[in-house]
């Protein structure tokens, strides 16, 4: 797919604009995946190896004060030092357990997934050991038990503070397990930290390189692609102050060499083009002509009318005077009565004629008032169906019921339809089949007049509506003109299709009511 300049342009700076923009979310990212793994190390890894270091300490000190009571001689101090066990190992040492153990669950809600398994493996840890503290609290209880009384029995007191110090050992070796696993995990998270920012800075100066090199690329390409612009500007020039010689000549493929070639074929246009506009002002001349001339026929048709008016009135005259005339013989009764008829028929032609053309040159303004175009249609098609018969036409009404009522003059609407229904049948002159058919539209309703006749040409077709334009023999050329003017005084059109030896086509559209 070929890409035009600007697209091309627009791709290079937007390659820019990624590969810097890929720098910058790369460095962000590491930021904030380092930021995190601080807090992991900081507020997560170290705290519970504090934690687990203070239990440790702890716990030494406690194994040192089992052994100072069980060496102790003095049957007073003996009850002090298990007093004083009672009184703060256990709730401290479960306590800070239970701190640690919260700890390790708080450090779970902002540790990435991947440390998940080892955060849950220390909760779990933390937990054992609580428990393994509430057997060595109950292991501790029955030495104290033991050593309370004013006569110890060695052999008991010997049994429970073996299974103490195995108790003791045990813990200690675990919480030394989690200390040592706290310290591992800390110095892989840190080695791994320095490893990645090592990395990262690799990445970051690489990506940066290659986002300035691609910009000096794309810079260096744009202002090669644009360096015909110049010459362009400068034929342009010249052209504007009426040189229509110049050529600007630019060779290529994209859109300044192809505006280049349109400027060259607008140079060699514009001549021609003036004597066009020369033509078109003689045309618009002859039609500001023809308009007086519209003008001028609009106001003898009225000093016309009033003296047709007149002879066809003293003619019906004659014609009431001759039913009591006497003549010499039939036939100068005949020939009299024939020219009288001939004379009223003729000054009807011209009655009609005038008519026409005083519709042309001034049309009535529609009286627009919501009309069933259904019962319109109707009604002519009545008016016309004897004449319709008479000239071998089958009518096919397809009328859509949904059809809504249209806003329009009645009288105008019917005097289109019977101009559009004659038009017709005079093009059927054999006979044929005429459908006219409804159908609402979005705002619209639509109205096709349909025609099997002899159809017409497209340069008839293309000036059907010019005043005084006919193909009929006799005719004014005046109603389809007329027609188009009614439906665009109404808001709507008329328009035209047809082929040749298959028929003819009119399309109106009327807005809805």
């Amino acid at each position: 797919m070929k890409l035009s300049l600007a697209t091309r342009i627009f791709l290079g700076y937007a390659v820019v604009l990624v590969t810097f923009g890929m720098v910058s979310l790369f460095s962000v990212t590491e930021l904030h995946r380092n930021r995190l793994e601080i807090r992991l190390v900081s507020q997560g890894y170290l705290q519970l190896s504090q934690d687990a270091a203070e239990l440790e300490t702890f716990h030494t000190t406690q194994e040192k004060d089992t052994e100072r009571m069980l060496e102790e001689g003095n049957v007073e101090a003996r009850r002090a030092f298990i007093r004083l066990a009672r009184l703060y190992f256990p709730p401290l040492m479960s306590q800070r357990l239970l701190s640690a153990q919260g700890k390790a669950r708080e450090v779970l809600t902002f540790a990435p997934a991947s440390e998940a398994p080892f955060i849950r493996g220390l909760e779990n840890r933390f937990g054992e050991i609580h428990t393994r503290y509430r057997e060595y609290g109950r292991a501790a209880e029955a030495v104290f038990s033991a050593l309370s009384t004013e006569t110890p029995d060695r052999e008991q007191v010997a049994r429970a503070a073996a299974e103490l110090r195995q108790l003791e050992t045990t813990i200690g070796r675990e919480i030394r397990v989690l200390r040592a696993a706290l310290a591992n995990r800390i110095r892989e998270r840190v080695d791994g930290a320095e490893e990645r920012e090592r990395t990262t800075g690799l990445f970051i100066i690489g990506f940066s390189l290659a986002a300035i090199i691609v910009g000096i690329g794309v810079i260096a390409w744009s202002a090669r692609t644009l360096r015909p612009v110049r010459t362009l500007i400068e034929g342009v020039s010249r052209i504007g102050r009426g040189d229509y010689n110049a050529q600007l000549g630019v060779r290529g493929d994209d859109e300044v060499a192809v505006l280049a070639r349109e400027f060259d074929q607008m140079a060699r246009s514009l001549q021609a083009r003036e004597a066009q506009l020369k033509a078109q002002a003689e045309a618009l001349m002859r039609a500001e002509q023809l308009a007086a001339v519209g003008r001028i026929s609009a106001q003898i048709v009225h000093e016309v009318r009033n003296p047709l008016s007149s002879i066809g009135l003293n003619v019906e005259l004659l014609q009431d005077g001759l039913e009591r005339a006497s003549f010499a013989s039939e036939e100068d009764s005949t020939e009299v009565k024939e020219l009288l008829s001939a004379v009223t028929h003729e000054v009807d032609r011209l009655a009609d004629v005038t008519e026409q053309y005083l519709r042309m040159a001034r049309p009535p303004h529609p009286d627009l008032d919501p009309r069933d175009v259904i019962a319109v249609l109707d009604g002519v098609l009545d008016f016309t169906r004897e004449e319709l018969e008479r000239a071998g036409v089958e009518v096919v009404r397809d009328f859509d019921k949904a059809t809504p009522p249209v806003l329009a003059d009645e009288g105008q609407l019917r005097q289109v339809f019977l101009n559009l229904l004659r038009n017709s049948r005079e093009a059927m002159p054999g006979g044929g089949q005429l459908t006219v058919a409804t159908r609402p539209l979005d705002g619209d309703v639509e109205v096709l007049v349909r025609d099997t006749g002899q159809g017409m040409t497209e340069d008839v077709r293309r000036h059907l509506f010019e005043p005084f334009f006919t193909t009929k023999e006799g005719g004014t050329g005046l109603g389809l003109a007329v027609s188009q003017q009614i439906l665009q005084a109404h808001g709507g059109s008329l328009s035209c299709q047809s082929i040749p030896g298959q028929g003819t086509s009119f399309v109106l559209r009327l807005p809805r009511a």
